[in-house]
């Protein structure tokens, strides 16, 4: 049985037999591959486009009823991601973590600068830092940590007119090519798993 002759394209969209060429251009749709296996791998992250798009970023970040880090200790433990509640701070999950276990140390009191905490809320927000490295430690063993505050838009705070500690586990190998090439970081625990690990392991 003879193939198609010449000037055909026997598998574009335009069918077996087709004429191409100056006659009809074969154009490729790349919505109809979607999904068809190639030789790429990929990793598909949907939910950072809430994070790109600013989702949960208030229109008035001096407006505390906008503000997440204002309206998350109203809300359950388990909706809001709360790990522990202290006196004048509490430990919250980074919706948008860097690495698992990502936790946030955040005084209840709607601060921006460091300079504004008084006394109260820099010994909670320093001690509860302390006890959530060891609760880290204790559940998932890193090997070491990123600990640091993002002071104004410029330094790269996504809410800047509400103070938050981070504490970022590190482990060996975690900066691997995914997040260096691909810009996709591969979080292997849901964040509902690893409150809940937290919380109860929290003293």
């Amino acid at each position: 049985m003879s193939g198609p002759g010449p000037g055909t394209d026997p598998t574009g969209p335009t069918g077996p037999g087709r004429p191409t060429g100056p006659e009809r251009p074969v154009v490729e749709d790349a919505g109809d591959f979607a999904g068809v296996p190639d030789d790429t791998d990929r990793l598909w992250t949907p939910h950072r486009m809430a994070y790109i798009g600013g989702e949960n970023k208030p229109v008035d970040p001096h407006d505390g009823d906008q503000c997440p880090f204002c309206t998350a200790p109203r809300r359950s433990d388990e909706d809001a991601l709360i790990v522990h509640r202290g006196e004048v701070a509490y430990v919250v999950l980074n919706l948008y973590p860097y690495n698992s276990g990502h936790l946030l140390v955040c005084p209840y009191r709607h601060v921006a600068d460091y300079t504004e905490l008084d006394d109260a809320e820099v010994r909670e927000v320093a001690e509860l830092t302390r006890t959530a490295m060891r609760v880290i430690r204790e559940v998932s063993g890193p090997a070491g940590f990123n600990l640091g505050m993002n002071q104004g838009p410029v330094a790269g705070a996504g809410i800047a007119a509400h103070l938050h500690q981070h504490v970022v586990p590190r482990w060996m190998g975690d900066a691997n090519f995914l997040p260096i090439v691909g810009h996709t970081k591969a979080i292997p625990i849901l964040l509902a798993d690893t409150r809940r690990l937290y919380a109860d392991a929290w003293p």
